[in-house]
């Protein structure tokens, strides 16, 4: 992913309107174009947006998609909410680690692995986004099935 830069975020903040009270649509705006918020954004928003540091960083923390750290080419979320809980998500999550060789929250090569907390799709659990969209009813085989075929589409 692009870095983003000083002057393109000025822009973004300008097309808000400079409005503090616009700050996650700034944020949301500055994820989908670049993945992420870096610190040397975050203090510029503050400065811009007349917010403190503090302001800015908490609202990132706060929002999972908005990240302070660089993902990988391919977003990887598998469901950790209870419905899916019930259908074997834990059980997902842990064959994932394992077959990708990393633990949530991390990012390795070109796939960041994060928990969600829902993705609506409760009847056909447990259910996985990869790349922004939804797969229901994963299971291991499933897994690897669409791992496969997102590392085959690069």
């Amino acid at each position: 992913m692009a870095r983003i830069d000083t002057k393109t975020t000025s822009e973004i903040v300008a097309a808000h309107g400079a409005k503090p009270e616009l700050l996650v649509q700034v944020l949301a705006t500055i994820v989908k174009r670049f993945g992420w918020v870096p610190d040397d954004t975050i203090r510029q928003l503050a400065s811009e947006l007349n917010l403190s540091r503090a302001d800015v960083h908490g609202v990132v923390e706060y929002y999972e998609d908005f990240r302070t750290a660089e993902p990988g080419k391919h977003i990887v979320k598998i469901c950790q909410a209870e419905a899916c809980q019930a259908m074997g998500s834990e059980k997902l999550t842990r064959y994932a680690e394992k077959s990708l060789a990393m633990s949530l929250h991390d990012t390795e090569k070109d796939i960041t692995l994060e928990p969600v907390y829902c993705l609506g799709n409760c009847a056909c659990s447990p259910a996985v986004m990869i790349d922004g969209k939804t797969f229901g009813r994963v299971d291991e085989k499933r897994f690897n099935e669409i791992i496969d075929h997102m590392r085959g589409s690069n």
